[in-house]
């Protein structure tokens, strides 16, 4: 039987995975954690307690008390609020990594563990299209710097000490269950609550600024696949290439004119749009679908159609 831990279960990314480990393996088999609440049916749907993964103390009796046999460590200081706090984000993102690894080194029954990466870790000088598996990797951001050097660390953990850590390279990530939190990719999430409550948007991000995105089901299924695949499929162990579909926000507003004619896009490029000038515009992820089947059901108009009623359903519940 497995027992799996959640850090960072409050998050985008986080209060979803619960949910769906929770119907994979058992709701009393996943505990979510995090240094703050969570939404309601993550704390209420199963095990939930505030717990700081820098602190190791509590962390190590943590799971050696609930016999943990798995870890997705998720917690982490995104993109644009790393750049208001540079060493700060580089301490918690680093440090609480380091922290990961040392336990399941340390801790036998820990079996796997998931950590996300990010589309971060290229830079200016990364072919922009259809960006390699293989490539240069210069990122110019502290979350960057700190997913490319936890990349490194997973590595040599897996190489030096067999620890067995699964990582993807997140592209921007799209939900209409937790709003936006900090990262440049939030850009395509804020759009459709602002033209659902409001008929506008005004974009950080320059009309053309592709990127990679992918919505949340997509990523979370992901997710688990690399976790549940064997071994001796993964041909790498720093971290897993996804693309999901590219698109700018003038690509995403026509598609949300579609279901509302009137919705006006307006730009407004802040700090966020010269870290999106060096990240990808899309992604070449074909080692991932050699390696265990990656695979994506959602394209832009699949997406739009279900972000936009999810986002009214939400409000509507909310009023």
């Amino acid at each position: 039987m497995e027992n799996i831990l959640v850090i960072g279960a409050a998050g985008q990314i986080g209060s979803e995975l619960v949910v769906a480990l929770r119907k994979r393996y058992g709701a009393e088999q996943v505990f979510a954690t995090d240094i703050k609440q969570a939404p309601e049916d993550v704390m209420n749907g199963g095990p939930f307690e505030i717990l700081d993964v820098l602190d190791s103390n509590r962390l190590i009796h943590f799971v050696i008390r609930h016999k943990i046999t798995q870890i997705y460590h998720l917690a982490a200081v995104l993109s644009g609020n790393a750049e208001k706090i540079p060493m700060q984000a580089w301490d918690i993102n680093m440090r609480s990594l380091l922290n990961i690894l040392d336990l399941a080194k340390e801790v036998e029954a820990i079996k796997k563990i998931f950590w996300p990466s990010s589309i971060a870790v290229f830079g200016p000088t990364t072919p922009r299209f259809n960006t390699p598996q293989f490539t240069i990797t210069e990122p110019n951001t502290v979350y960057g710097i700190s997913k490319l050097a936890g990349e490194r660390w997973i590595e040599y953990y897996y190489n030096r000490y067999g620890v067995d850590v699964r990582s993807l390279r997140y592209p921007g990530l799209i939900s209409y269950k937790t709003e936006a939190g900090g990262g440049t990719t939030d850009y395509a999430v804020e759009i459709f609550f602002d033209a659902v409550r409001n008929g506008s948007y005004t974009s950080f991000l320059s009309a053309e600024s592709k990127l990679p995105m992918m919505f949340m089901e997509d990523a979370i299924n992901a997710t688990i696949d690399l976790m549940e695949a064997d071994e001796e499929n993964l041909s790498l162990r720093s971290s897993y290439n996804i693309a999901g579909i590219s698109f700018d926000p003038r690509e995403l507003a026509l598609e949300i004119k579609k279901h509302i004619p009137d919705f006006r896009i307006d730009y407004k490029p802040d700090f966020r749009q010269a870290i999106a000038d060096s990240w990808p515009a899309s992604i070449d992820d074909s080692v991932a679908k050699a390696d265990w089947g990656l695979k994506y059901n959602y394209g832009i108009d699949k997406l739009t159609e279900t972000m936009l009623e999810g986002v009214r359903n939400k409000l509507n519940k909310a009023d």
